[in-house]
């Protein structure tokens, strides 16, 4: 299995931290927050595709070719137009289910090694339901329904969309879906068209922590 990590964003709600530096580089605890992502990653991860863009020279000097014996491609977004945007320029790479991550997010290893025991499933976060970000609905069966952007809390669900996944390469037949409103394509937009087809099977989070801040390093 391939694991897809985003790391293309210009992070320009971190200030002043990323006037030379990628976000996803940044340090937390005494690693950056991609290390985080390739040592939680589980057994079942063979290879690792990271998605640059931004000042992406400075992720592909300080992990090179391959990372713990994992191998490690780059893809370079050379336009940033969303999350479904991003996954796409790995197409050509991808022959069977793989795991995407969002670089600036943090999971738990347990997490992601039941996660990647599923071959389309979505990690949600119980974090309350006054939370803004993508709020996740289910199916009777405990199957994913939806996922609605919520920019203020008003959207009444506990379940957080953590970003992280595991997908076929189904996906790629279908088109990406604008985010309304917005010149970027969403991947839980775009991953919804999917959803009779192949059911998505819900992990809960155990942890989640967003890095959004500067506050968020501490």
């Amino acid at each position: 299995m391939h694991a897809i990590i985003l790391v293309a964003g210009k992070g320009t709600r971190m200030r002043e931290l990323t006037l030379d530096k990628p976000k996803p580089m940044l340090s937390y605890k005494g690693k950056n927050l991609i290390e985080h992502k390739l040592d939680a990653l589980p057994d079942a991860v063979t290879d690792i595709i990271l998605i640059v863009g931004y000042l992406g020279d400075i992720i592909r000097a300080h992990f090179g070719s391959s990372y713990k014996g994992r191998p490690i491609t780059y893809v370079e977004q050379k336009e940033l137009l969303g999350s479904a945007h991003s996954l796409w320029q790995a197409r050509q790479h991808i022959h069977g289910p793989f795991m995407v991550l969002m670089g600036d997010d943090l999971y738990a290893k347990e997490d992601l090694a039941e996660l990647a025991r599923h071959s389309h499933a979505l990690i949600a976060s119980e974090t309350g339901i006054d939370r803004s970000g993508g709020k996740m609905f289910l199916n009777e069966n405990g199957t994913v329904r939806d996922i609605i952007e919520d920019k203020d809390g008003s959207i009444k669900s506990p379940l957080s969309y953590t970003g992280a996944c595991v997908l076929s390469p189904e996906i790629f037949e279908y088109k990406m879906v604008q985010i309304p409103g917005r010149s970027e394509f969403g991947l839980p937009q775009t991953l919804l068209q999917m959803r009779d087809r192949f059911p998505f099977k819900l992990v809960r989070a155990t942890f989640w922590k967003q890095i959004t801040s500067p506050e968020d390093l501490t």
